[in-house]
C-alpha cells in the first residue's frame, strides 16, 4: 500500500535553512514496504524522485517537480558483542543526535565526538560526517541500501562505501541508492579522541581529568551550542564550506604570507586548511545581504534570516568561493547538496 501522497506541500519545515519552496508532491515512508511502494507509484506516473532526510545538508532553489520522499524510519538495536565491542544498527530516518545519545546510554563509545551533529543516521554516511577528529568512517561497520536501478536490496562493507572527506561512494552517485540501515562498532572500552585543544580546554575548566564518554560529548555539544547557531531560530546547515586540502608547498607559502593562518598535516603530505579562518581574513563574516548572510560568530556558516531563497544564499556562498580563490589561490567546496542540481 502506498504511503499517503500530499500535493503542493511547503519544505520550510523539513529544511534546516527554512527556505520556502515547495514539493508538487510529497511523502513520508517508514519503512522498505513504503519506500518501495513510493518508488513504484513515482514510477508509474512519470515522476522524478527527490530523496530527503533531515534537510540539514541541503540548499533548496525553488519548488521541486515530481515527488519527494523524506525517510522517516524508526529503529536502533543491538546485533553483535564481541567482547567489549558491540555491533549496532539504525534506521536511515533516526535522528542523528538522538542515537549518538542512545549510543552513550548503552555505555557504548566511539560516536561522542560526533554529538549534536544534525541530520539523520541515512544521510551520515553519505557525507561521512565527521568532528573534532572522528569521521563515520571510523566507526561504521556497514550498510543497507536499495539500488534504484535495479530494484535489489544491497550490503556494503567500508571499502564499498568509497569514504573520502565529506565524501562517499553515495554522494558520487546522487539518485541511485536509497540507504535504508547503518551498522557502527562501538566499544566499552574506546579509547577517547581529544587531540582537539578546545575539547580538553573545556574538560579541564570543568575539572575533568579521566573523561567518560558521556563527559566529551556534553564537552562537545557545548562547544558546538557556543560556535554554532541552533536550526530553530536562525536556518542554517551548519558548516556551508569544507576545509579545503592543498599541498604541503601551496600550505607553505601561505603561511609565509599569513603567519597567522590555520592549517592541519594530513597522513598524505597535504594541509587541510580552515575555511572559516579564510573567510574571516577576506571579511565576510557578519556580512549580510538582505536576509542571506554570513554568521557574526562564525564564518564557515551561512544564515537565513528569515525570507532569504536558495538562490540568493547560492549567490552569497559562490561570491565568497571567488573571493577566496583571488586572494588565497584556495577553491572552496560547498557542503550542503544543492537541490534541484545546478
Amino acid at each position: 500500500m502506498t504511503p499517503a501522497i500530499r500535493e503542493a506541500v511547503s519544505l520550510k519545515p523539513y529544511n534546516t535553512f527554512s527556505v520556502d519552496v515547495r514539493a508538487a508532491q510529497f511523502v513520508e515512508v517508514a519503512d522498505d514496504a513504503g519506500l518501495i511502494a513510493a518508488l513504484a507509484y513515482a514510477e508509474q506516473h512519470h515522476l522524478p524522485v527527490h530523496l530527503l532526510g533531515g534537510g540539514s545538508n541541503v540548499l533548496l532553489l525553488q519548488d521541486i517537480p515530481g515527488l519527494v520522499v523524506r525517510m522517516a524510519s524508526r529503529g536502533r538495536r543491538l546485533l553483535e558483542t564481541h567482547g567489549s565491542r558491540v555491533m549496532i544498527e539504525a534506521e536511515a530516518g533516526e535522528p542523528w543526535h538522538d542515537f549518538v545519545c542512545w549510543t552513550l546510554r548503552q555505555g557504548l563509545g566511539g560516536m561522542e565526538n560526533l554529538s549534536l551533529i544534525p541530520g539523520t543516521v541515512g544521510a551520515a554516511p553519505m557525507q561521512n560526517v565527521g568532528a573534532y577528529g572522528v569521521e563515520v568512517k571510523d566507526v561504521f561497520a556497514g550498510l543497507t541500501a536499495l539500488d534504484r536501478h535495479t530494484g535489489q536490496l544491497l550490503d556494503f562493507s567500508v571499502e564499498a562505501c568509497r569514504f573520502g572527506y565529506r565524501d562517499s561512494l553515495f554522494k558520487q552517485q546522487p539518485g541511485r541508492w536509497v540507504i535504508l540501515r547503518v551498522r557502527f562498532w562501538l566499544d566499552r572500552e574506546a579509547p577517547l579522541h581529544l587531540e582537539y585543544g578546545p575539547v580538553r580546554k573545556r574538560l579541564a575548566e570543568q575539572g575533568i581529568t579521566a573523561p567518560s564518554p558521556q563527559a566529551v560529548s556534553d564537552a562537545i555539544c557545548a562547544i558546538r551550542r557556543e560556535k554554532l547557531p541552533d536550526p530553530a531560530v536562525l536556518g542554517n546547515a551548519g558548516s556551508f564550506f569544507k576545509n579545503p586540502v592543498v599541498a604541503q608547498a601551496q600550505a607553505a607559502a601561505l603561511q609565509q604570507r599569513w603567519p597567522a593562518m590555520v592549517g592541519y598535516p594530513q597522513p598524505d603530505g597535504q594541509v587541510k586548511l580552515a575555511a572559516g579562518w579564510l573567510i574571516e581574513q577576506a571579511g565576510w563574516k557578519g556580512y549580510r545581504r538582505g536576509d542571506a548572510a554570513v554568521h557574526k560568530d562564525q564564518a564557515l556558516v551561512l544564515v537565513n534570516h528569515g525570507a532569504a531563497t536558495g538562490q540568493e544564499l547560492l549567490a552569497l556562498a559562490r561570491d565568497i568561493q571567488a573571493d577566496i580563490h583571488d586572494r588565497f589561490g584556495v577553491t572552496l567546496e560547498m557542503e550542503p547538496n544543492v537541490l534541484p542540481a545546478t
